[in-house]
């Protein structure tokens, strides 16, 4: 009887390992009013200067993307990173593009391809290296892109994703990070606070 009890027990075991979210596990991702993990940690950017969040948040907060060069879901929202940089820009935020695919250091997002990529797309703010996966872990980011705004005091006010139609801008009904960013700048309620992140897995070595 013993025996067919432990032989119960493991199977359950193994069930809910197989349904557990062990990515989840090890990485959560950080809550609405989380302070910014790891704001002075420093990360390569492709102009060749190594920079922290810290160093780049502005008056209003600090918007961190994680993003990469190749992910279709990064290709087809990045027609609208011009225009959340500049209205960042314009809000008083700072903007800080993050590529934390430490699993594919040797092709698609090595350090030279980043450089290339952010100059195929003229990026205005820094495209930053980050190094085994280290701030992504930190925020519990899991897609590119994934979006995670804080306000001045450092408070997490939005996260997820940057609209809710990555195919085509003309057809977006909710403008998630736009509305929360001029939400920011107004002081007003962010309506929206939190949105499905939808993506491309981050590329993780472990």
């Amino acid at each position: 009887m013993k025996r067919i009890l432990f032989l119960f027990a493991a199977v359950l075991g193994l069930v809910s390992l197989a349904f557990k979210p062990l990515e989840e596990e090890k990485y959560p991702t950080i809550e609405l009013g989380t302070t910014i993990p790891m704001k002075d940690y420093k990360m390569l950017d492709v102009a060749g200067s190594k920079l922290s969040l810290a160093e780049i948040k502005k008056q209003k907060g600090t918007l961190v993307i994680f993003s990469c060069n190749t992910c279709p879901f990064v290709l087809e929202w990045e027609d609208r990173y011009d225009d959340i940089m500049a209205i960042a820009n314009r809000v008083g935020v700072g903007v800080a593009l993050v590529n934390s695919n430490e699993a594919k250091r040797d092709n698609a997002d090595s350090y030279e391809a980043m450089q290339s990529h952010a100059k195929e797309q003229a990026y205005s703010a820094p495209y930053l290296l980050d190094e085994n996966s280290a701030l992504a872990n930190a925020f519990g980011a899991k897609t590119t892109p994934h979006v995670f705004l804080f306000d001045s005091s450092d408070k997490l006010v939005y996260l997820g994703a940057i609209d809710d139609n990555s195919k085509d801008a003309s057809q977006v009904k909710e403008k998630y990070l736009f509305d929360a960013l001029y939400a920011l700048n107004t002081g007003s309620e962010i309506k929206i606070a939190k949105s499905n992140a939808k993506g491309c897995s981050i590329k993780r070595l472990n």
